[in-house]
């Protein structure tokens, strides 16, 4: 038994508090993994205020780069001193998905079987069973995506971030919304998900990229990442400026990173005919949203719910990871600022003023290259 640091939450609203936590040696099937970077996600506040489950208390964070330290009987596909990247998606090989081959939307994904407690035994849960605002933690070995090659101390941050937040916007343009070269995609919301759908849609080779945000600073950034058009919502409508910019047809990608009626309504409308809608922005519980079912018929095309952005860290993080190696890819730029573990309550709130596109905790030293 590990005794470590970690951020809990107790109960609804409640602040992030950092405590002593009890981590098991791993059973069958698991690992344990000395974290060293964890980013501050959206997810993470959501957990935090009840909108997930009321299984409280919780461990907080996710988003997580690692080495790892042990591993229980039976895993065979890491091993002690691997450097990793955590992620929620260990698929099962065996639920209804897996069998017919769309493993990325496992239904039964692995978590470590083993419960990290409170000093006095209370159970946690850990957040999308990872729980990696922690000196350690302890999951299912599937959840462990090793990184090959040379990693500088400094680059944990960045690749860490793969674990769901980046991989979310950039898989719903890559699987999700299925981009082809020389397409066009529009963006609606460019928070950290939106502007890793933009890097996306660069990676994917579509030529026309609009960015869509309330905020210049947002905006900004959206080009720094590769949109070749923006827009701002307070001052032009923005289905009219997106088909000004495609010929005045709309985008044969519309993503909508959001997630609240308004912009999803604005997604519907600002695809060309025969376009896909992706909503990878997280709605809030009971939000809806009225439909003209002559629209849906008339328009065709699609509208597609990204998971995690469809991903599977398998086949997706070893090729992102090359992508950053050959500077296609700059996870660098989502680090906007390196935090310690005691600064995760303020760090919620710049991630919901929009200040930040990522906060990142730096738990343990990295290892040597």
């Amino acid at each position: 038994m590990h005794e470590v640091k970690a951020v809990v939450v107790k109960e609804k609203n409640a602040p992030a508090t950092v405590e002593t936590i009890l981590v098991p040696d791993p059973g069958p099937g698991e690992a344990l993994v000395d974290v060293v970077t964890c980013g501050v996600c959206q997810t993470d506040l959501h957990y935090k205020v009840g909108g997930v489950s009321d299984d409280f208390p919780f461990l907080l964070g996710h988003e997580a780069s690692g080495v790892v330290s042990a591993v229980g009987e039976g895993v065979t596909e890491i091993a002690v001193g691997d450097r990793v990247i955590l992620n929620w998606r260990a698929v099962c090989g065996q639920c209804r998905a897996c069998r017919k081959g769309q493993p990325w939307y496992c239904f039964a994904t692995h978590n470590a079987t083993q419960k990290m407690t409170l000093q006095d035994g209370t159970e946690l849960s850990p957040a999308l069973g990872i729980g990696a605002f922690a000196e350690k933690t302890l999951v299912a070995a599937g959840q462990c995506t090793r990184i090959e090659g040379d990693i500088a101390p400094e680059q944990y941050a960045a690749l860490g971030l793969l674990g769901c937040g980046v991989m979310a916007g950039i898989g719903a343009v890559l699987n999700t919304g299925a981009v082809q070269r020389g397409e066009s995609v529009a963006v609606i919301g460019c928070g950290g998900v939106g502007t890793a759908a933009i890097a996306g849609a660069v990676l994917a080779g579509a030529t026309t990229i609009i960015a869509v945000d309330l905020d210049d600073e947002k905006l900004a950034t959206a080009r720094r990442f590769g949109a070749t058009h923006t827009v701002n919502s307070r001052e032009q409508d923005p289905v009219e400026a997106i088909r000004e910019h495609t010929g005045g047809f709309g985008a044969d990608v519309v993503v909508d990173a959001v997630g609240v009626a308004a912009t999803f309504a604005q997604a519907f409308e600002a695809r060309d005919l025969a376009g896909r809608v992706v909503l990878v922005g997280v709605p809030d519980p009971g939000t809806t949203w009225e439909i003209p079912l002559d629209q849906v018929f008339g328009r065709g095309g699609a509208i597609k719910s990204a998971w995690y952005g469809d991903t599977l860290p398998s086949r997706d993080f070893p090729m992102l990871v090359e992508q950053y190696r050959l500077g296609r890819l700059d996870l660098d730029g989502f680090v906007t600022e390196r935090i310690g573990i005691d600064d995760v309550e303020p760090a919620f709130d710049k991630m919901a003023a929009g200040k930040v596109l990522r906060s990142v905790v730096e738990i343990n030293d990295p290892p040597a290259s």
